[in-house]
């Protein structure tokens, strides 16, 4: 419950409703889409600017219900479908950002974005820099990706080294509850643009969170920024694994595995591609002196590419053994019988582990 349906309600103090709130959350697990989703209705009630559209996000709730209850709650100007034209989508939210709008606009898959990179790329990013700073776009562009649930192409692209690649844009990618929440959040208050990712299997992942201190604690300016913010998921010391997104619980499935070996890995989760934590990261490195980076993309031209010549080039004098890369194979999608071997495995991530060279 919220300060908005306490309103409903002229019996029932904001107090009390936040009270009722926590109450009955206290001991509830709450999904990573239940935080997206609330992250998105407090968006709304704090700032009237803010809309959200898209393909079926309204009366259905999106394909993964992640605006489930927003066009019931806020109405359909505030939230509502459009047609199933991804360019003309981002073409109607560069205009309502230029007026003084937040658009939060969801590309219904991954690959069903590509359409719509024309406008993203030529416009979305480059508007600020092409009128001296005249012109802001504070829009979010929403883009349920990777895989890891038996989908077929199209519908499991990890797309992010596109966007990554775009000078003008940030980049987002959030791999647990409370990050979904607070990264969403931060992405909607930003002046920039900002290509959100959502990691598809983790929408029914569930966490011990308390959303309404979350959002408390985010109101009143007191929760830790995540923008430009890696974090140590977990810690370690004789190995670095550093990931994002979907592939953060895999890295962790590994280090907890390695540990039974007797081997220390620590987990860097990135959170945000753009803009990039090269401290939190390369203080890592330079602390094991190991690092693989776990990713589902391809490697080739990948955003893994990218982090590993950024620890080459600032930790070399500190590293033991090359910098490594697990991520998916240079191909398409494959048949969902198929993703199991074209996707990081706790396996594939140990395999490179006994790789790096502990003997020198």
């Amino acid at each position: 419950m919220t300060a908005t349906t306490s309103r409903l309600n002229p019996n029932v103090s904001a107090a009390t409703a936040r009270a009722a709130a926590k109450a009955a959350n206290e001991h509830q697990p709450v999904t990573f889409g239940k935080a997206l989703n609330t992250a998105l209705a407090d968006a709304l009630v704090a700032d009237n600017s803010v809309v959200i559209f898209g393909e079926d996000v309204g009366t259905l709730g999106g394909v993964f219900r992640i605006t489930d209850g927003l066009t019931a709650r806020f109405g359909s100007e505030r939230c509502f479908d459009t047609p199933l034209a991804e360019s003309g989508i981002v073409g109607m939210a560069v205009g309502m950002a230029i007026n003084g709008m937040r658009p939060v606009i969801e590309m219904q898959f991954d690959a069903f974005a590509y359409p719509a990179f024309e406008q993203i790329a030529s416009h979305v990013a480059k508007m600020r820099n092409r009128t001296q700073g005249k012109l802001n776009l504070p829009m979010v562009i929403r883009i349920p990706y990777a895989g890891g649930v038996g989908g077929v192409e199209h519908h499991c692209d990890s797309s992010e080294a596109y966007y990554a690649h775009t000078p003008g844009l940030k980049v987002f990618t959030p791999s647990c509850v409370e990050d979904a929440y607070l990264m969403l959040r931060e992405a909607i208050d930003s002046d920039d643009p900002v290509v959100f990712f959502e990691p598809k299997k983790l929408y029914w992942s569930k966490e011990q969170v308390d959303l309404q201190q979350l959002a408390d604690q985010y109101e009143a300016k007191k929760s830790a920024k995540t923008e430009g913010q890696a974090r140590i998921a977990r810690p370690g010391s004789d190995a670095t694994l550093i990931t994002y997104g979907p592939s953060v619980s895999t890295a962790l499935e590994a280090a907890k595995l390695a540990a039974e070996e007797g081997i220390s890995l620590e987990v860097i989760d990135i959170r945000s591609i753009v803009p990039f934590d090269d401290q939190t990261v390369c203080a890592s490195v330079r602390k094991t002196g190991r690092a693989i980076v776990v990713a589902e993309a391809q490697g080739f031209a990948s955003v893994a590419s990218e982090i590993v010549a950024r620890v080459q080039e600032r930790c070399f004098h500190s590293l033991a053994a090359p910098v490594l890369r697990v991520t998916g194979f240079d191909i398409p999608y494959p048949a969902p019988t198929l993703e199991k071997f074209h996707l990081p495995s706790a396996e594939r991530i140990l395999d490179a582990v006994d790789q790096l060279q502990w003997e020198a």
